[in-house]
């Protein structure tokens, strides 16, 4: 029973007769002398249509003079009634038990009330005393015999907060200490931390939108709390004391970490607060310095001089600086500045430090085979770790510092496996062969066969990690493209109807053609057309199967996006896979039991662009970045190597990693393993179920953060907040958090315009599967 349930009923008791002795009272009374109850009067009207007030003539307010409420009683007034059934209860503010028993000194306008004391009944504690707040919440005869502290800050505090006591569950209230705090905390919404980093953020707005009460009650709390009076002290004051996060205010600051982007404007309010003035420990560090934005600015200052110096080191003189600075910086991804975007510097060093990892161990050995097995065990890392920190950089300064980084460990590796690959090929043969030697895509009915232009090694790793996480199982298999690595020659290469494709012995772009036509492969459409007249339905969208079958669709061009953005392509290449992914989980919905990924060749990224190798426009009759088709005759040393489809037409390939036309830095073409070595990704539903048990126990909410319990089998389990339970995509809340030891597991939904709507809190293991849910009230208890 709510605490207004139970007034409303104790109110209305007051009429309690004998009726063998006594006559039915006409009337309560409610004398309120020193009106402690007016402000929920309109409440208590709401609920209780027989409530009437006594005061300055306002009907519509059911509000009127002595004279008006007799009127009343003897129901001469016909546009106000009182319900059937009830008995008129007046409240009289300003006025004592004691005021209505002196009949002879009783003033005037009050004299038409006086008699109703002895025809009607008077609500009083046993003692004949009016009802106070504390009374009635105390007193164990006729009130709610709580237990309240009894000093005037919780006599203020609870006067306050009485429209909010009245919502409060009596039962929940019951053994519980009620004091001025707790009155406080009531009256500001339950959750004083949200409402200190709230008025942090908002400074005056905030006491703006709350009412005199709530201010009140908001600054008794941090007073009593924290030690601080937001009041006197001031915004600056308080972003000072969350930077520093000592004692009481650490765990403001926890609270800050875990939904920063809820108050943007904290970090610039820190800002404008003089840190402390120590510059050896400063720049050293320590955690008592991780609440100011100015150390992460500084450290990312030191970090961005450190990386930009790397140019001038040996290799593995940078390669040991790259580690130094990992371990210094690693602290700084885990702080707020991070998640707000603020140490990006501190986010690229772990990928540069993987690079320098990697590029410490050459991969220039072997046969071609050979270099494409240590590339495949972790060679490949080192393209992902580059493409991974430039993803972590946009402004300029940044960009270089991270470029310098590259030029300085990843440069001279890539040079030295590219060379000796060259050399290798020259020296062992193409392990791409040429057309000659038979179609080694083998497709089967019932697939779907889809194609990203420059789809990398690394990058269809990456696209694999994605397909992993939404439940797809994946077979690998490595292939080379052919030669040279341009979409004109690598794409009919991996279609269904390689076979009927071959390349004429005139041509400059090695363009192949349909072998029975002659029909050039340019633009696309006879591609397409040969693929139809196969027997393959070109998709345009997720079609499903009709029957036995197979499909070719494409999807997803990185290779586009590469050569308009160059380096900028890092920073778009996760939106790219993410899109690819669900592209492929479309098709697989759609009913296609397997599609298989293919692509046409690799590339090349350097921020600041590929060196170049020169070779003279009058020498070649067609260029691209890496290779060229050179005019019959001409001088040259660049290395030629058979056109795939004509081994009788040879194209010109630039050294190492360098490129024919200055300032690219996106290129392919050429002969490397980044350009040549490709993943085909062969994509089907994985059917997955979990006997687990394990059962939600516990559902707590503080503010917006939810605490659950469960028990059983819960080890490994996640904790997820969805509006639809099934869908991921539906969650509410940044990351699914893991079970603790004790199995509870803890969540925060940022946005607070949730509050109050329905989700479902799931529960899932390590695969991703929903192993228990149950539905709640966002902010509230579960249902």
């Amino acid at each position: 029973m709510k605490v207004l349930e139970h007034l409303v009923k104790t109110i209305r008791s007051a009429t309690a007769f004998n009726p063998e002795i006594q006559v039915a009272p006409t009337c309560i009374l409610w004398p309120d002398r020193d009106q402690q109850w007016g402000m929920i009067i309109q409440l208590l009207q709401a609920v209780m249509p027989e409530l009437l007030v006594l005061g300055q003539y306002a009907p519509e307010k059911r509000t009127g003079p002595a004279i008006w409420l007799r009127c009343i009683l003897a129901g001469v007034l016909p546009d106000v009634s009182i319900p059937k059934g009830q008995i008129p209860i007046f409240y009289l503010p300003g006025i004592s038990r004691q005021d209505l028993r002196a009949v002879e000194s009783c003033p005037d306008p009050l004299k038409p009330l006086a008699e109703l004391q002895y025809r009607g009944a008077i609500w009083s504690q046993i003692n004949a005393r009016d009802w106070t707040i504390l009374a009635f919440l105390k007193s164990d005869l006729g009130g709610l015999g709580l237990d309240v502290a009894q000093d005037n800050d919780t006599k203020n505090a609870m006067q306050l907060a009485l429209y909010r006591v009245l919502d409060e569950d009596l039962e929940l209230l019951r053994g519980r200490r009620l004091d001025k705090d707790y009155f406080n905390t009531l009256l500001t919404g339950g959750d004083p931390i949200r409402d200190l980093l709230q008025w942090l953020d908002q400074g005056d707005t905030f006491q703006a939108n709350r009412g005199e009460n709530e201010w009140k009650a908001f600054v008794e709390v941090c007073k009593s709390q924290l030690a601080f009076n937001p009041q006197k002290e001031g915004v600056l004051t308080g972003a000072f004391k969350i930077a520093e996060h000592q004692g009481p205010w650490h765990g403001v600051w926890e609270r800050f970490c875990e939904a920063p982007k809820r108050y943007p404007n904290i970090p610039e309010q820190i800002n404008r607060c003089l840190p402390p003035n120590n510059t050896l420990l400063w720049n050293m560090g320590g955690e008592k310095f991780h609440g100011w934005p100015q150390w992460n600015r500084d450290q990312e200052a030191l970090i961005r001089e450190d990386l930009n110096h790397l140019k001038d080191l040996a290799p593995h003189e940078a390669r040991g600086r790259l580690a130094d600075l990992e371990k210094r910086h690693q602290v700084r991804r885990k702080l707020v500045w991070a998640e707000l975007g603020e140490a990006p510097l501190a986010r690229a060093i772990a990928h540069l430090a993987v690079l320098a990892e990697i590029t410490s161990s050459s991969i220039a050995a072997g046969s071609p085979v050979e270099m494409a097995a240590a590339y495949q065990r972790s060679g490949w890392l080192a393209d992902d770790a580059l493409v991974r920190a430039l993803a972590c950089v946009t402004k300029n300064e940044d960009v270089d510092a991270v470029s310098s980084a590259v030029w300085a460990v990843y440069t001279s590796w890539a040079e030295e496996a590219a060379l000796y690959l060259q050399n290798a090929v020259e020296h062992k043969g193409y392990p791409g062969g040429s057309f000659s030697k038979g179609n080694p895509m083998a497709y089967e009915s019932g697939e779907c066969v889809l194609f990203v232009d420059g789809l990398r090694f690394d990058t269809a790793r990456r696209l694999g990690e994605l397909l992993n996480k939404k439940d797809c199982l994946l077979q690998e298999r490595i292939y080379w493209a052919p030669l040279p690595t341009l979409t004109a020659t690598g794409k009919p290469f991996v279609t269904p109807v390689r076979d009927q494709i071959s390349g004429q012995d005139v041509g400059t772009d090695f363009e192949p053609c349909v072998t029975e036509t002659g029909k050039s492969l340019t633009g696309g459409y006879y591609l397409k057309k040969l693929i139809m007249d196969s027997g393959w339905k070109v998709l345009n969208g997720t079609d499903g199967p009709n029957d036995k079958t197979k499909a070719w669709c494409e999807f997803g061009n990185i290779d586009h996006e590469g050569h308009d953005r160059g380096w900028k392509l890092a920073g778009r290449l996760k939106s790219l896979l993410m899109e690819i992914a669900d592209h492929v989980t479309a098709l697989l919905s759609a009913g296609w039991q397997t599609v298989r990924i293919v692509t046409d060749h690799g590339w090349l990224l350097l921020p600041g662009g590929l060196p170049r190798t020169d070779l003279p426009n009058i020498l070649t009759e067609n260029r691209w970045g890496r290779c060229a088709a050179l005019k019959p005759g001409a001088p040259s040393d660049i290395r030629l190597f058979p056109w795939y489809w004509n081994p009788h037409l040879y194209v010109a390939m630039a050294n190492g990693i360098s490129c024919f036309r200055k300032g690219l830095e996106y290129a392919h073409g050429g002969l490397s393993l980044q350009e040549c070595l490709l993943l085909e990704l062969r994509v089907s539903a994985k059917a997955i179920t979990d006997t687990r048990s394990a059962q939600i126990t516990d559902v707590a909410w503080r503010g917006m953060r939810c605490t659950i319990g469960a028990q059983g089998e819960f080890e490994g389990l996640s904790l997820d907040i969805r509006k639809q339970p099934g869908d991921a995509s539906s969650s509410v809340v940044r990351d699914a958090k893991p079970f603790k030891e004790d199995g509870t597991a803890s969540v925060v939904v940022e946005d607070e315009e949730l509050e109050g709507s329905k989700a479902h809190i799931v529960l899932l293991n390590g695969d991703g599967v929903l192993t228990a849910q149950m539905e709640t009230t966002i902010g509230g208890s579960a249902k």
